[in-house]
């Protein structure tokens, strides 16, 4: 017995020493995208893997120090840290002015002169990078096997090119906008353009807006948010190095949504869908937290919270959405900073902080108002909660249409919010039962699959690292001309081949007319 169980010892160190460690460099995108980011890096550092997080020094959630990783801290310079405190209250001030066509477009355009300066920001850190000899021969010398990187901002896209590394994206979006656009072919006519708030069944106006959305958008994310990097390219990598394709390059897209969330659409076989990837069963609440939960009794309780960002609205809005609150006789947990709104009731439980999962996977819990992040939607979905809907911007007005076109959200518009119209939306999706079946649905769709969805994120980042890529996975359609791609040129070729066909049979048939007529003509002489 004693041999064996030190024959069983020595096989068990050996697989383990034999066992493989990558090193992975992770170049994320701070706020809501770090928390997806971070529960990847967590369960590679689980596995066993060297960790490297490249973080700017005014990061507002990714730590220099963690025992996940080890983080290089880039000097940012003057950062813009009015974000949260100045611009997005004056984007929703700009919003209660009302829905005009003039107003949507001043909106568009505040949106995009500060997400250029954050384009440009980022090419700035990693052109400090570049310049820094000893921080690239550190990272040379470090031989990582895979670069992981969220591509809307491009750091790390020009940094895996620069290393010659292997790179996965954990994506949802790029800077020209939602990711299939770029890898995947993208239809139209029932593919809607984000921003749009269409579903995948068009009538001919919405489809003409489509395109012609489509190409605005493509216009001015290619002009604004890609140029930087474009510029960047040609300056470190040569005049003919062109952005886009660097960005197609990618070995793996870790899609952060499914088609149990999305419509329906082509996609390609180096895009491996993780919706809800960072969902998980609950945990039981704090003692405190327990307490009010249960004394809501059998009316149950509602969860607001408007993610990482959006902490607070306006006081105005607070007011309205207080007062609405009030009238119910649900509890209400409410995540929301700053001062206390007016008209609070007694049912209402302001926290700076919750444990959005776990109140979520609650058997009391029976509604859930959110602003649309994709994280709270997709943790909504796992455990089946419907949505109220406060869209504020970005991409939360498509995710809740979404949702709305599936049965299992109602929106409710932050230009025109009042208690009156706020109320209503609540007592819908809290007395209505399709909202809550159709939700429950999707719930048992989405845990109806041979694999979970964290799980196939780590098969495929480990899978990158031990085959040094996945260039048989990568279409070459990213490397065609856009005439090629399309075929335009075999089109037009035959084209011409069958016009100078017909021509020919055409000359040949008016020949034999002429010899016809001529020789009548003779006879007739």
């Amino acid at each position: 017995m004693h041999h064996s169980t030190l024959l069983g010892l020595f096989i068990l160190l050996s697989v383990l020493s034999s066992s493989y460690a990558g090193k992975v460099l992770v170049v994320p995108v701070d706020g809501s995208h770090w928390i997806n980011m971070k529960i990847l890096i967590v369960e590679l550092h689980a596995k066993g893997h060297n960790i490297t997080v490249v973080r700017g020094s005014s990061s507002w959630y990714i730590k220099e120090q963690s025992p996940l990783y080890t983080s290089i801290t880039v000097d940012t310079g003057e950062f813009d840290n009015d974000f949260t405190e100045k611009f997005l209250p004056h984007l929703l001030k700009m919003q209660r002015q009302g829905r005009s066509f003039w107003n949507e477009i001043a909106l568009a355009d505040e949106v995009y002169r500060k997400f250029t300066k954050f384009h440009q920001q980022i090419c700035n850190m990693t052109a400090a990078m570049f310049e820094n000899e000893i921080l690239m021969n550190s990272l040379k010398d470090a031989a990582y096997d895979l670069v992981l990187t969220d591509p809307a901002f491009g750091g790390g896209v020009l940094l895996a090119h620069r290393l010659g590394v292997p790179f996965v994206f954990n994506v949802r979006w790029t800077m020209y906008g939602e990711a299939h656009f770029d890898i995947a072919p993208s239809p139209l006519s029932y593919i809607p353009v984000t921003g749009l708030l269409l579903t995948d069944k068009m009538t001919f106006s919405q489809r003409v807006m489509n395109m012609l959305t489509y190409i605005m958008i493509l216009y001015k994310s290619s002009k604004y948010f890609a140029s930087p990097y474009q510029e960047f390219s040609q300056k470190y990598f040569g005049p003919d190095v062109d952005f886009f394709s660097l960005l197609q390059n990618a070995d793996i897209w870790l899609m952060r949504n499914d088609f149990i969330f999305e419509f329906p659409r082509p996609t390609m076989p180096n895009v491996v869908y993780m919706g809800g990837f960072q969902c998980k069963p609950a945990k039981p609440l704090p003692d405190e937290l327990e307490k009010f939960v249960q004394s809501s009794g059998e009316h149950g309780v509602i969860i607001m919270s408007l993610g990482t960002i959006f902490g607070q609205l306006l006081s105005e809005i607070n007011d309205e959405i207080a007062a609405a609150f009030a009238q119910l006789p649900q509890n209400i947990i409410w995540r929301h900073t700053g001062s206390k709104p007016a008209n609070l009731g007694n049912n209402t439980l302001i926290v700076d902080w919750l444990p959005q999962n776990d109140l979520l996977g609650h058997p009391q819990t029976k509604l859930f108002v959110a602003h649309g992040g994709t994280n709270g939607v997709q943790e909504a979905i796992y455990h089946g909660v419907p949505i109220v809907g406060l869209p504020l911007s970005f991409d939360q007005p498509d995710n809740l249409s979404r949702m709305q076109a599936k049965g299992t959200a109602k929106i409710v518009d932050i230009a025109t919010l009042d208690r009156t119209m706020f109320l209503e939306a609540l007592k819908e999706v809290l007395h209505n039962p399709s909202y809550k079946e159709n939700m429950q649905r999707l719930s048992k769709l989405h845990h109806d699959q041979p694999m979970k969805p964290l799980d196939r994120a780590i098969f495929w980042i480990e899978f990158v690292m031990r085959n040094r890529g996945a260039p048989h996975l990568r279409t070459q359609s990213f490397r065609m001309s856009w005439i090629a791609y399309h075929s335009i040129d075999v089109i037009l070729t035959l084209l011409m081949i069958f016009v100078l066909f017909c021509f020919m049979i055409y000359s040949i048939i008016k020949l034999l007319c002429f010899k016809l007529v001529f020789k009548k003509k003779i006879k007739a002489e």
